[in-house]
């Protein structure tokens, strides 16, 4: 039986490539996809999960979400996806247009509305899945896991503290990771580890298909802006684990803990405290990713391109 899945994004280099994983993978029922702005202004991760879909020649509805988080100001990573948060490949014109639905009522609907549990992925800030929570907590009961790229126990990407996930909207973390759904945190520790290397891209180009073109051209600019702004050789290529964990659980080694967001609004805000040592004895409520199989996780990628 088919995975229902839900895939929340903000497109996004490595977005693209979680979308690639999602589109067309035998285990999974991609049921929509649902967008809000992180990596750039909504206006144009809409666009380019539009452009993704039509490319990849995805039948899946595309519904746009929050323009903006729940509480601070947007906060976008241009130096990272570019311009236009997907800097490096022309799409042909766009013929297709966006689900008249509001991510947000998208995520109820195909929540309540099917038969069995749904999987949501979110691999950018979680606001759609918080305000839906809030909109109608019933979807609780008919989610079957809440799988996010965000977070770390250790250090993060945008403060010393935050990853730039959970730092884009760290209430909207705090009410999912309250809200006793089963999370899965896949966070830097691990997404760090998978390393788009030169030999990476030249493997996947090898596979000289229209996915490959993709993801080769994506991947290089992904490369420069991240050895300009931290100095990696290779993009961490953080969003796409998730999809490889729910395909292949054995990917990830996971820690089940008690996580805090910090919502202080201090030097440590967007923080996830993870107690990885169960110092405070709290109930534990996320399931947080602490090793991965790189190889494992090159060759379902692989897979995955190879399919299109």
């Amino acid at each position: 039986m088919k995975r229902k899945i839900i895939l929340d994004c903000d497109p996004g280099h490595d977005d693209a490539v979680a979308i690639f994983l999602a589109g067309n993978n035998p285990m999974f029922d991609l049921l929509g996809i649902t967008v809000e702005s992180g990596n750039q202004a909504l206006a144009k991760t809409g666009r380019n999960a539009l452009n993704l879909v039509q490319y990849l020649e995805l039948d899946v509805p595309v519904c746009l979400g929050a323009v903006n988080p729940i509480i601070k100001e947007v906060e976008v990573c241009e130096a990272i996806h570019g311009e236009s948060g997907l800097d490096g490949f022309d799409f042909p014109e766009l013929r297709i247009g966006y689900d008249k639905r509001h991510a947000i009522d998208f995520i109820i609907e195909e929540v309540l509305n099917s038969n069995e549990k749904v999987t949501i992925v979110t691999t950018g800030p979680m606001t759609n899945v918080a305000l839906a929570i809030r909109k109608n907590p019933e979807i609780l009961e008919n989610i079957e896991e809440f799988v996010l790229m965000g977070g770390s126990y250790q250090n993060g990407n945008v403060t010393p503290a935050a990853e730039f996930n959970i730092y884009c909207d760290p209430e909207a973390a705090y009410i999912v990771f309250n809200s006793e759904l089963k999370v899965t945190m896949v966070g830097l520790d691990v997404t760090r580890q998978v390393l788009v290397l030169p030999e990476i891209v030249d493997r996947m180009e090898k596979i000289d298909n229209r996915a490959s073109d993709l993801f080769v051209k994506l991947m290089r600019v992904f490369n420069e802006n991240q050895l300009k702004v931290f100095g990696f050789k290779g993009a961490p290529l953080h969003d796409p684990l998730t999809l490889a964990y729910l395909i292949d659980p054995s990917v990830l080694d996971l820690a089940h803990v008690h996580c805090a967001i910090d919502i202080s609004h201090g030097s440590s805000y967007g923080r996830t405290n993870c107690d990885m040592f169960d110092y405070l004895e709290l109930p534990k409520n996320t399931f947080v990713a602490k090793n991965v199989d790189v190889e494992k996780f090159w060759a379902i990628i692989e897979r995955a391109i190879k399919r299109y």
